[in-house]
């Protein structure tokens, strides 16, 4: 445990800093042109799924949503320059966090990584270099900070590939299924197109993900093996950046991928650029002006000794949490990715294609007047899409329709006839259409029986 509390070079953390505001700018400013201003996705009136035991996050009214928006933008500006950082920072994890909340049928393996992220940030000394902050008050300058912060972010990135490569160690991935479908197509790609058609191209891609995915954290922790495996990286994402539309995570994940260099790094890659280009050398000679070069620091309450067994419990909490949640669909029968139980969470990215269609059917218990619902009258078409193919949001919308009758004083019986196809197989029903979902609530730790096995 000691080396956690190690001192090493802040110029890692700083440059993850600097990343972290850009990249959360982006994301938030395209969530809210294209899902709030063109998809309008975020109105009060509207429908939304909503995380289990966070029902009671709901969207504000416009104009006071684009405001919110527009308020997250520039927390991520101001978490990028180091501008009061620890309120900046706080501010913007609860902000991306609530916007991540909103809607379930919109979750990204990398909003949820995002959501740690952000946690994270206000506790870890990122503002201590090169940030506005220590312009203001250059007595809050430290070249040096404790070990751990770097640790719990390449924690994270470890957690991702390591996850994310058992997960693939499935039949369908090791038959190249259903990546051979996805690239062929794509054969309308310039340039790339006539590649991705070719068949071994699935193959490649497929035990070249898995191989990378289980075996990169090893070669990143040693200096000889470094430097290629990162290289690994780079082509990895920039194919899934070219092939896919997958948002920021290829440039969060080489943010986070790049922390396993030494700390030191960015700072060298300054100094080459401080020998080379005159402009650099004359704002490092304004920066070291302005910092000054005076002996008293504010100290760090990171690396306190006071704080060493809190940090240290808390970092063992983190590390077991995100080591058991992954692995919670183990203790529910069938294929996770037929039943969605403990999908979610578990860094199970890119592996199965998934499409259905159905029908919702009300039955007035009083009067035995049965009603179809479409789910259209209510839904956007991402909602529908994901609506069929999880079964948990299959009963959210249930009773969802049980509520709207009941407002009516009817009294309502909700079911079910749900056909989805997995991986391009044939289609299979997915829900048992006698079961009432009126009356079922979603188990998080027990199998749902209403959920019916894939047949082949």
């Amino acid at each position: 445990m000691n080396r956690l509390f190690q001192p090493v070079d802040i110029a890692s953390l700083v440059f993850f800093r600097i990343a972290f505001g850009l990249l959360g700018f982006t994301d938030v400013l395209n969530t809210w042109v294209y899902y709030h201003l063109m998809k309008d996705a975020y109105t009060p009136a509207g429908f939304q799924f909503r995380y289990y035991g966070f029902e009671w996050v709901r969207p504000l009214p416009d104009p006071w949503m684009s405001i919110l928006f527009l308020f997250i933008c520039a927390l991520a500006i101001l978490v990028a320059v180091g501008k009061w950082y620890r309120i900046s920072a706080s501010l913007f994890a609860l902000g991306f966090t609530y916007i991540f909340l909103l809607e379930k049928a919109f979750y990204l393996n990398h909003g949820y990584l995002f959501c740690w992220i952000s946690a994270l940030m206000p506790l870890l000394p990122a503002n201590r270099a090169f940030s506005a902050d220590v312009l203001r008050k250059p007595v809050l300058y430290r070249p040096a900070i404790p070990f751990w912060p770097l640790f719990l972010l390449r924690f994270l990135m470890g957690v991702v590939y390591v996850f994310g490569g058992i997960a693939k160690l499935n039949a369908d991935w090791l038959h190249a299924v259903p990546l051979a479908q996805w690239l062929d197509a794509k054969g309308n790609i310039p340039l790339l197109g006539p590649l991705l058609e070719q068949g071994w191209m699935a193959w490649f891609m497929a035990y070249g993900g898995l191989l990378l995915d289980l075996s990169v954290v090893g070669f990143l922790l040693f200096r000889r093996t470094r430097p290629w495996a990162f290289a690994a990286v780079i082509f990895f994402h920039l194919m899934n950046l070219l092939v896919f539309s997958i948002g920021i995570f290829p440039y969060l994940s080489l943010a986070l991928t790049a922390l396993f260099f030494p700390p030191s790094f960015p700072r060298q890659a300054v100094g080459w650029l401080v020998a080379r280009v005159r402009l650099v050398a004359r704002l490092q000679e304004w920066w070291l002006r302005r910092i000054g070069t005076a002996e008293e620091k504010e100290p760090l309450w990171q690396e306190h000794l006071r704080w060493r067994p809190v940090i240290t419990a808390g970092i063992a909490v983190f590390i077991l949490f995100h080591f058991a949640v992954p692995w919670r669909h183990h203790f529910f029968p069938g294929d996770v990715a037929w039943t969605e139980e403990g999908h979610r969470y578990a860094w199970r990215m890119m592996l199965r294609s998934k499409h259905g269609y159905g029908h919702f059917t009300v039955l007035d218990l009083d009067s035995g007047q049965r009603e179809t619902a479409n789910p259209g009258l209510w839904l956007s078409r991402k909602q529908e899409h994901k609506l069929y193919t999880h079964p948990d949001m299959i009963l959210q919308f249930a009773h969802f329709l049980r509520d709207k009758y009941r407002e009516q004083g009817r009294h309502v019986a909700v079911y079910a006839d749900i056909q989805v196809q997995l991986n391009f197989r044939k289609y299979s029903p997915l829900i048992d259409p006698t079961i009432d979902l009126a009356q079922e609530k979603w188990r998080f730790f027990r199998r749902s029986e209403w959920i019916l096995p894939e047949k082949r």
